[in-house]
């Protein structure tokens, strides 16, 4: 039976609030430690939850006896910082994009696999109920057969003083934050991403790095789609997916999701939409669980690099106008 394990944080910016609102309500794991070069972040962050703070990651690792530790720092700094808690048998839940390059993804793959402890990308809305109920729904095959898939993460949101849109820090602009996101949902519900085609819009925000973008996807078994990401625009759209299948809709929403089959006129609702909070938790019980190896990962290692194969293939696409493809995961290299 699962016990509740010891986790630390590194980073408190934003992303690092909502795992402080998350883990009070975590039936599987506890926060005891906060990390960040702002020894005020840090003291206020752990302050909230009760737990200690510190202002580097290596002294909190040497401190601290961890079950496993949760990476919300900026993509350029994640290999280094994971693969320091990996030598030291630490496992490993590090925020999304799990990498901004395929090789630093599959040293951290690797070098896990060699230590014997589990490292996956926290990836929240494949823990948000309603996206797991739209997945069985697809399943069960009455919406016919899977035609086609939308997706849209758009906001108006200045970026100007923001990391996200620092290229050398972020790994690139809404694409690599958003995108990430679009990606892992996709695969989820219809599997891996055989090709795709990228379009990049005005960049509105004088950026370094793109704000508007359009992806055009082919899955393996066919399915095409298309993925909308701005910081500078709102679709305005209460739903962030929509499924067309030869005999039905599926929409998951904001706040609440609806399916329709092609032989009624109604929609039936089945969720309740977006929970944030929740979906955080559920990603630290399920993590926790599987370090006790009482549930397997929602998300595995595979799925995190197979987001990062689908990403760099985007960017070498975004020059060209035409569609390309995916390169295969690669498998680990060889140990002893």
């Amino acid at each position: 039976m699962s016990k509740k394990l010891s986790f630390g944080l590194v980073g408190a910016g934003a992303i690092a609030q909502a795992y402080g609102q998350a883990f009070p309500k975590a039936e599987y794991a506890q926060l005891v430690a906060v990390a960040d070069v702002r020894p005020e972040a840090a003291k206020n962050l752990a302050q909230v939850v009760g737990a200690r703070s510190y202002t580097s990651y290596e002294k909190m690792a040497e401190t601290e006896k961890l079950d496993g530790v949760i990476i919300c720092t900026p993509p350029s700094t994640h290999p280094d910082i994971c693969l320091h808690f990996i030598e030291k048998g630490i496992n490993v839940l590090c925020e999304k994009p799990f990498s901004i390059d395929s090789r630093s993804a599959y040293a951290m793959r690797d070098a896990a696999r060699k230590a014997g402890v589990l490292i996956t990308m926290a990836s929240k809305f494949r823990y948000v109920q309603d996206v797991i109920r739209a997945k069985s729904i697809v399943e069960s095959g009455i919406l016919g057969e899977i035609v086609l898939f939308e997706n849209a993460f758009t906001a108006r949101v200045d970026m100007s003083e923001r990391w996200n849109a620092n290229p050398v820090v972020s790994g690139g602009g809404v694409l690599m934050d958003n995108g990430t996101h679009s990606v892992d949902i996709m695969r989820y519900l219809l599997g891996p991403i055989a090709q795709l085609q990228v379009v990049e819009g005005k960049r509105i925000q004088g950026l370094d790095v793109e704000d508007t973008a359009q992806m055009f996807v082919m899955s393996e078994s066919g399915v095409r789609g298309s993925i909308d990401l701005s910081w500078s625009l709102n679709k305005e759209l209460d739903y962030f997916i929509r499924i067309y299948g030869s005999q039905g809709t599926i929409s998951v929403g904001w706040k609440e999701s609806k399916y329709r089959q092609a032989s009624s006129p109604d929609w039936i609702v089945f969720g309740t939409g977006y929970n944030k909070v929740q979906a955080f938790c559920r990603q630290l019980d399920n993590f926790s669980q599987a370090i006790q190896a009482d549930a397997p990962l929602l998300i595995t290692v595979d799925d995190a690099i197979a987001s990062v194969e689908v990403l760099e293939t985007a960017y070498a696409a975004l020059p060209q106008s035409h569609w390309v493809s995916v390169a295969p995961l690669k498998m680990p290299v060889a140990i002893g």
